[in-house]
């Protein structure tokens, strides 16, 4: 998510599709000018770079129509994690601009540290959850919506309950999401 707005909001790129592999990670497939994905790229490696995490990027200039069956996956649903494994977020998307709120994200290895977090998170500021999802390998991430500020000491507070209980995996807030994680949300 947090690459995804980087990506969207440093260029003129939009999401295509996402997939999530075997080990707790996501291919995010996007589309646009070349100039534009090259640039969004970039941004996707500074990110995750900054957030400590690996990212392996490639450029497809000008694909073969042919090819399409090859990168783009069909639906499909992972019983292991109970949810789609495939999403397409352009379908949801609306091209209203940023939103107004933030959205954070608690992701941890092991359940009792993500829901204490959590509840710590909703003691401590005026946010809601919008989703939980199961990653595979025990990672787990909570994902809450409100103004910035309630957010951001919410996330802190959960984040700093996660330690001793399982493994924090990330904490971050994301200001005004961008149209693609919107559509990333589960609704």
């Amino acid at each position: 998510m947090v690459v995804v707005d980087a990506m969207e909001k440093t260029a003129g790129v939009r999401v295509l599709q996402t997939e999530l592999n075997d080990s707790p990670g996501v291919c995010l497939k996007f589309y646009g000018p070349l100039a534009d994905i090259q640039m969004a790229m970039q941004a996707a490696e500074e990110t995750a770079h900054r957030m400590g995490t690996s990212v392996i990027t490639d450029i497809i200039p000008g694909p073969s129509p042919l090819s399409r069956a090859a990168y783009e996956a069909q639906p499909d649903m992972s019983p292991l994690i109970e949810q789609p494994t495939v999403q397409y977020p352009e379908e949801n998307m609306n091209d209203q601009g940023q939103s107004p709120f933030a959205v954070g994200l608690i992701e941890t290895q092991g359940f009792t540290a993500v829901f204490e977090a959590i509840d710590t998170a909703l003691k401590t500021s005026a946010v809601e959850v919008l989703a939980r999802e199961k990653l595979g390998g025990g990672y787990i991430t909570v994902l809450i919506k409100g103004d910035v500020a309630a957010v951001q000491s919410a996330v802190d507070a959960g984040k700093a309950k996660v330690e001793g209980l399982g493994r924090l995996i990330a904490a971050h807030v994301i200001p005004s999401p961008s149209q693609g994680v919107l559509s990333l949300l589960p609704k």
